[in-house]
């Protein structure tokens, strides 16, 4: 379970280093550590990138979504 936190902290790190117009996420939330939420979110606040990401994380989504969209 620690290597797989490790991971998607890398790929999330990864993925907003490079230049795109959109970024795909799967939900970006599993496995991660409530400090490391906090810090992505914070960071997606101010940096506002486009992202299209499906997550089960309400409080998640609430906080960082501009749009969500509910299936």
């Amino acid at each position: 379970r620690g290597m797989r936190r490790a991971q998607n902290l890398l790929l999330l790190a990864a993925s907003l280093c490079e230049r795109a117009h959109l970024h795909v996420w799967d939900e970006p939330m599993n496995y991660i550590d409530v400090i490391s939420r906090i810090q992505i979110e914070e960071l997606l606040l101010q940096f506002r990138p486009t992202i299209l990401f499906v997550e089960h994380d309400r409080a998640f989504c609430e906080r960082t979504a501009t749009r969500i969209v509910r299936m």
